[in-house]
């Protein structure tokens, strides 16, 4: 078993290369039309800790990807974004978000009713009551880990029992995940069965391929020192004024509150800085790849995601991973029907969901996945989880108590 990280990031980055080169053969051709492309990348490296080949127990690798690869990729993707196209998208994103949202209220207290009939032990009781760590996965699931964390110190949940609810999360949430990333492969077909209009989103999409043709160059190493320079030391300033904000909200509203997430504060530093160099003439560095060094971080990030799921610690937690994968359905069936009825495509189903279960470091992934330029969308929905995250973790959390009984 592989525990050293310089050896992982290796595989992770050979697991990339054979993706990318089996891609275009045309013996892998059928393959990878009812395979995405990025699905594969997300799912070896999980298999990979599933059967044993790497550990990650004691990996820094999820830090440095979150860290370094997410906020470089989140500038990248928004130096060339056009704002004005992603607000043209209309309404449907927010009424599909706030629809994501709904599910994970509701499903919560009907997947502990359900799996109380056949296990009324898992109710529990006391401060090792299932409701009271069901929260922090609605915390989770909502917003992030910033209000996962404030769901337990609001209702102090047995933490010597709270692995089991982590092991839920990662595990549900990255199999949930690894559907939508199917879907995205194939969101023409799921479009015609939501009889979903998608134009806009083709519109926006293919104004960016526009864009990057009309500026593309070849590329001089000053250019790539540019880009990269530039890239990072936008990715060291998100930190810098990340922490400061970060220390002074947790004085003020305490260690729980969202806004003492330095975190959350790099996501939305990274694009802002993106989308202020998107009006200025650093948009030209789209010209010489900004957009495909985005994706080079995005598939990175995939990578590395792809290890925290290990799918043998399904048979760890049962009655948890019972009320996970009915809560995940749940949540899925009401988006799907909302999707149906207001003719709204794939994309926002995918985004909205995304935006709210994984958060800043998974909704850009999905979104770029349908197109490099969607990622914008993504984080911006993610944002907004994160602010309505605690409140709605709350009202999920009181109605699991109500059936409870507590």
């Amino acid at each position: 078993m592989i525990t050293d990280d310089r050896i992982i990031l290796g595989l992770l980055a050979a697991v990339l290369a054979f993706v990318f080169v089996t891609r275009d053969r045309p013996s892998w051709s059928r393959f990878y039309t009812f395979v995405p492309i990025i699905l594969v990348a997300y799912l070896l490296p999980s298999l990979m800790v599933t059967f044993g080949l790497i550990d990650v127990t004691d990996s820094n690798l999820w830090p440095v990807a979150k860290d370094y690869f997410l906020p470089a990729a989140l500038f990248l993707m928004t130096l060339s974004i056009d704002l004005k196209g992603v607000i043209g998208l209309g309404p449907k994103a927010l009424i599909m978000f706030f629809a994501a949202t709904i599910g994970i209220v509701i499903g919560g207290p009907i997947a502990l009713y359900i799996v109380a009939q056949f296990d009324p032990s898992i109710v529990g009781e006391g401060s090792g009551a299932a409701w009271r760590g069901l929260a922090t996965l609605a915390g989770s699931w909502i917003g992030g880990g910033a209000n996962q964390t404030a769901m337990l110190e609001i209702y102090q949940f047995d933490i010597s029992q709270y692995s089991a609810l982590i092991a839920v999360d990662i595990i549900v949430a990255n199999i949930w995940m690894a559907f939508l990333l199917y879907g995205a492969g194939a969101s023409t077909r799921m479009d015609r069965w939501l009889r979903a209009d998608s134009s806009a989103i083709d519109a926006l999409r293919d104004k960016m391929a526009n864009y990057t043709s009309s500026v593309k160059r070849v590329a001089s190493g000053n250019d790539y020192v540019l880009l990269f320079g530039t890239t990072f030391a936008a990715v060291g300033l998100c930190h810098l004024l990340a922490g400061p904000l970060g220390a002074f909200f947790a004085g003020v509203n305490g260690d729980d509150s969202v806004l003492a997430s330095q975190f959350f504060w790099v996501v939305l530093f990274a694009t802002t800085f993106g989308l202020a160099a998107s009006f200025t003439r650093a948009r030209a560095l789209e010209g010489v790849g900004a957009s495909k060094f985005g994706t080079v971080f995005i598939f990175l990030l995939v990578a590395v995601i792809g290890t925290k799921m290990d799918v043998t610690q399904i048979a760890e937690t049962p009655g948890y991973m019972a009320i996970g994968v009915i809560w995940m359905l749940i949540h899925t069936i009401l988006l799907l029907a909302v999707a149906w009825l207001i003719r709204a495509p794939f994309f926002f189903v995918a985004v909205g969901s995304k935006a709210n279960v994984g958060g800043a470091a998974s909704a850009p992934v999905v979104a770029s996945a349908f197109h490099p330029a969607l990622a914008p969308v993504g984080v911006l929905l993610a944002v907004l989880g994160y602010a309505v995250g605690t409140y709605g973790a709350i009202l999920c959390a009181e109605m699991m108590r109500a059936v409870s009984g507590g």
